[in-house]
C-alpha cells in the first residue's frame, strides 16, 4: 500500500518577503530629517487663558446633562456624543454659543494687547 504524501506549500523565505524592518522601527524626531528637535517654549504663567470656541461653550453646558443621563459614560465617548450633537445643530441653534465665543475672543485680544 502506497500513500501519497503531499509536501506542504513552500513558505516564502524571509529574504523573499518585503522588508518591514524600516517601517516597524520607531524613529525619533532627530532621525527623520537630520534636524534637531525644537525646544518647547515655556508657558507664561501670567498669560491670559485662550479664547474658547462655540463648541467648547456648548460642550461645557451639555456635558453635565449628558453625565446625568449616562452616569457611566467615559470622557472619550462623551466627547464623541457631544460632537455628533453639535454637528446636528442648525446655525440658529449654534448662534448663542458662537456669540459667547466672539465675546471671549474679544476678551482674549484685549488681554493680550493690554
Amino acid at each position: 500500500m502506497v500513500t501519497n504524501f503531499q509536501k506542504p506549500a513552500k513558505k516564502e523565505s524571509k529574504k523573499d518577503l518585503p522588508s518591514k524592518a524600516s517601517t516597524s522601527k520607531k524613529k525619533s524626531k532627530d532621525d527623520e530629517d537630520g534636524k534637531k528637535k525644537k525646544q518647547k517654549k515655556k508657558k507664561d504663567p501670567n498669560a491670559p487663558k485662550r479664547a474658547m470656541s462655540g463648541f467648547m461653550f456648548f460642550s461645557k453646558l451639555e456635558r453635565e446633562n449628558l453625565k446625568k443621563t449616562n452616569p457611566g459614560i467615559s470622557f472619550t465617548d462623551a466627547g464623541r456624543v457631544l460632537g455628533e450633537k453639535w454637528k446636528k445643530l442648525s446655525a440658529e441653534e449654534k448662534e448663542p454659543y458662537e456669540a459667547k465665543a466672539r465675546e471671549d475672543k474679544k476678551r482674549y485680544k484685549d488681554e493680550i494687547s493690554g
